[in-house]
């Protein structure tokens, strides 16, 4: 039932026992009413939201008691393990801070790998340094593998708990790859502290320029605008330039970035796409059953944006290269299926996460009390096709696994990392890109970016579903 329709039902009930009340007055003034406890009042809200706008509204489930934890509450409503991605913060602002990649950290990201199967040690690869962090100003680089925080060995009961040191000023005991010794080397530890870094999703471009052909670059970490558009803006003056030096291939380096704000993304996908402008449809979208009884939520499509800076038409065989991995998810993953039906997408790494469904940021803007944040599943995309099916994730056109097929972790750029060279070597013309590489038995358990905001999700800010949402319910 709607809040319009709570509201409407409320509003009868006191008017039709209004009289009732008023001759009871002087009988009730010993039975004062009972004060309402606050995860009640929480979770009241968060049950409203979720019977309106969870896309699995069917299968939504029995909550637990009223007054329980408003994040045991909201879990207990989920349809698991089909939705993996719906969350609950305690905090709205820090939600949206943190979706815009602001965080308090020492600043580096990490990819944990077992050192053996002979024993239970745990060990850290370093996949990139924020620049600016603490972590840079204490010499940390891509590729160092840690063994020890705080001076304690990372095991299989020890991780965890030392993982979650890294939220405070800690030390690290780390090794470097020595390529002359051809061997990883102890350096001295460091100790680093945290601070609030507002991290630029645009971490690299460069151009390179093979058998007289010019290859754009980009590692993009993840989906923001920033304050004022700048991270859209400098994707902006980045396509600009590509677009004056007449680049003929372009690399999208994904493997790191877990998703985020479907604006991004949109403006992204409208740099790349041949010739679009805001007439051409980039997704459709889909609400629950609830939803769909209403006009504004029926054949909703998002559509490109007009950009002087689009490069589409220049890119040979009308092909674009993207580099993911495990943690490739949601708006990259959008960008992949919406691109599909305008150009040959050339998918080098390992197979993408899977998210085909986003989010609304959600806050209880009538109760300034409620600080809570939810992230609910309500929609899902497709493309201009309606072809939405890639919940199991996009396989590769050629495949590469960091650190499995490359035992330690190069600076990005360097045209001998992994999955760049798969794409120039598939832009050479190299027969068989990938098809002889070595096998090292490093497996991979796990990495910090799934503990991020924006990891595996599609998130969108704008303020028309909001109010839609709000105007439905007056």
């Amino acid at each position: 039932m709607s809040k319009f329709f709570k509201k409407l039902k409320l509003l009868l009930l006191i008017v039709g026992t209004s009289i009732i009340l008023g001759a009871c007055e002087d009988k009730n003034e010993n039975n004062p009413r009972r004060t309402l406890d606050p995860n009640e009042k929480v979770n009241t809200w968060i049950k409203d939201v979720m019977d309106e706008v969870y896309l699995w509204l069917e299968s939504m489930r029995q909550p637990v008691a009223l007054t329980s934890e408003p994040e045991l509450y909201f879990e207990s409503l989920l349809n698991r393990p089909t939705d993996r991605f719906s969350v609950i913060y305690p905090d709205y602002q820090e939600l949206i801070n943190q979706l815009q990649g602001v965080s308090l950290e020492a600043g580096y990201e990490i990819l944990l790998a077992r050192e053996s199967e002979t024993n239970n040690n745990i060990v850290a690869f370093v996949t990139y340094v924020k620049k600016g962090s603490p972590a840079e100003q204490a010499g940390v680089k891509r590729g160092d593998r840690i063994e020890r925080i705080n001076g304690e060995r990372l095991t299989f009961d020890s991780y965890i708990r030392l993982l979650g040191n890294r939220s405070e000023n800690h030390s690290i005991t780390f090794f470097r790859y020595n390529n002359e010794a051809a061997a990883f080397q102890a350096q001295p530890a460091v100790s680093l502290t945290v601070t609030e870094i507002a991290e630029d999703p645009n971490f690299l471009d460069t151009i390179y320029q093979v058998n007289n052909e010019k290859i754009g670059y980009v590692v993009y970490h993840f989906f923001a605008p920033g304050t004022d558009n700048r991270y859209d803006n400098r994707m902006d003056q980045i396509f600009a330039e590509f677009q004056t030096e007449g680049i003929d291939h372009l690399i999208l380096d994904f493997r790191y970035n877990g998703g985020g704000f479907v604006s991004s993304a949109i403006n992204l996908a409208s740099l790349i796409a041949p010739n679009v402008t805001s007439n051409d449809v980039f997704s459709k979208r889909l609400f629950n059953s609830f939803l769909m009884q209403f006009e504004n939520f029926q054949n909703v499509e998002t559509k490109f944006r007009s950009k002087s800076e689009n490069l589409g038409s220049q890119l040979q065989g009308n092909r674009i290269y993207i580099l993911t991995s495990r943690r490739t998810a949601s708006a990259s993953e959008l960008i992949i299926n919406g691109l599909k039906p305008y150009m040959d997408v050339v998918i080098i790494g390992d197979i993408t996460t899977g998210k085909n469904v986003g989010s609304v940021p959600i806050e209880d803007e009538d109760d300034p009390d409620n600080k809570y944040g939810l992230l609910p599943i309500i929609f899902k995309d497709a493309d201009k096709n309606g072809q939405s099916e890639f919940s199991e994730g996009f396989l590769p056109n050629i495949q590469g696994v960091e650190l499995r097929n490359q035992n330690r972790l190069l600076p990005f750029g360097d045209t001998d990392e992994l999955l760049l060279k798969l794409a120039l070597d598939r832009i050479k013309g190299v027969q068989q890109a990938g098809a002889r590489l070595k096998t090292f038995d490093i497996e991979i358990i796990g990495s910090s970016f799934e503990n991020k905001a924006h990891y595996g999700k599609m998130v969108d800010m704008d303020p028309s579903i909001k109010t839609i949402l709000k105007r439905k319910n007056q």
